[in-house]
């Protein structure tokens, strides 16, 4: 397999929507979208609440969308989803999405809403790792992903199942419904299966990743800021997880998901095998750690560890609602207020990306 692809700048808010326009030319998106084919734009909400470092942030939407305008691309849709502890209309406006998609004209549908998309059975031609064993009653996308080129929007953090989270784990909101969570024993085979997919469906793939605020810690909510001041872009999902895992200081082999689908040719993990262009950035190292919350380590149970036997009774029947309200009261009614809202209000006054996010 020949070598990826990755750009990576370092940027200020001064200059960041032009740093986003050069990014994209430096990493090829030109050659990696079709002309003439619709362009999905799918953004990262990790929580409706407007943590830093979790969620895509407005300035790399509006630089790439005046980026790609500016190479021709006039049909760009953005497409977002919604999970069991997530509130994506209210994430658009806490987030600040609408602003820069009123702006720029783009218009937004979201894959539970029937009027904007049906999901369908999909057969992939591929030889899938787990999705059928999960969902044996037939694998289920949005049908107005089929056809279109799609661009994934992750910020730079970790995730308290994958270590990292980034391009490849986008794909989980977009193409899986509210019972994704059926999927998190397997996560990392889930990710492989659903970048098999999205390589049928999708003329065009590439991933924009913003790290001028990451996410050190138990992603992708209850996270702790760093100013890191990059931004990344690739056509290769694979590629970009990797170099973005490297810089927080993993070793991206060692992430079964990215191992996996470097296996099997789904992109480079190993940065031997990725041409970086723009800053180097080879000795980068953030040093970050993952760490635990309470729902993690919950987790950790039920999915990964003694008390997987009782998945079914517990996620495929009407008790998954004790963990979703759980989950809601945790983050939204005591992390959030408690410690959240003081660490977002911080960075809005002592960090320029958060004077940078008031502005809009």
């Amino acid at each position: 397999m020949k070598k990826s692809k990755v750009a990576v700048l370092n940027t200020k808010p001064e200059s960041v929507l032009d740093d986003y326009g050069r990014l994209l030319k430096l990493a090829g998106a030109a050659s990696a979208l079709p002309k003439g084919t619709p362009v999905i734009l799918k953004g990262n909400i990790s929580w409706h609440l407007p943590m830093p470092g979790a969620n895509s942030t407005p300035w790399q939407l509006e630089g790439a969308i005046r980026a790609f305008r500016e190479m021709g691309y006039d049909d760009l849709v953005a497409v977002e989803n919604r999970t069991v502890v997530t509130k994506p209309k209210q994430g658009i406006k806490l987030n600040k999405f609408d602003v820069v998609f009123g702006r720029y004209g783009i218009p937004v549908k979201y894959n539970f809403n029937p009027d904007d998309m049906r999901w369908i059975e999909f057969r992939p031609r591929a030889g899938l790792r787990v999705l059928p064993k999960i969902f044996p009653d037939g694998i289920r996308i949005p049908d107005y992903f089929i056809g279109k080129s799609i661009v994934h929007f992750p910020s730079m953090k970790c995730h308290i199942y994958t270590t990292t989270t980034g391009a490849m784990k986008n794909a989980f909101g977009g193409l899986m419904g509210t019972r994704r969570h059926y999927a998190h024993t397997w996560i990392h085979e889930t990710l492989v299966d659903l970048l098999k997919i999205q390589k049928e469906i999708h003329p065009g793939l590439f991933a924009v990743m913003d790290g001028t605020t990451a996410g050190n810690g138990p992603g992708p909510r209850t996270l702790r800021p760093v100013r890191a001041d990059y931004i990344l872009a690739s056509e290769d999902q694979v590629a970009i997880d990797a170099v973005a895992a490297k810089m927080m200081g993993f070793d991206p082999m060692k992430l079964d998901f990215i191992r996996l689908a470097d296996e099997e040719g789904l992109g480079n993990g190993n940065v031997r095998n990725i041409e970086l262009v723009g800053a180097d950035v080879s000795t980068v190292n953030l040093h970050f750690s993952v760490g635990d919350n309470l729902p993690g380590a919950v987790g950790d149970l039920l999915w990964f560890g003694p008390l997987r036997a009782l998945q079914k009774l517990m996620f495929h029947t009407p008790l998954v609602n004790i963990f979703i309200v759980a989950s809601a009261v945790y983050h939204d009614t005591f992390w959030w207020p408690v410690k959240g809202r003081r660490v977002f209000e911080e960075w809005k006054e002592t960090s320029p990306w958060g004077r940078l996010w008031a502005g809009y």
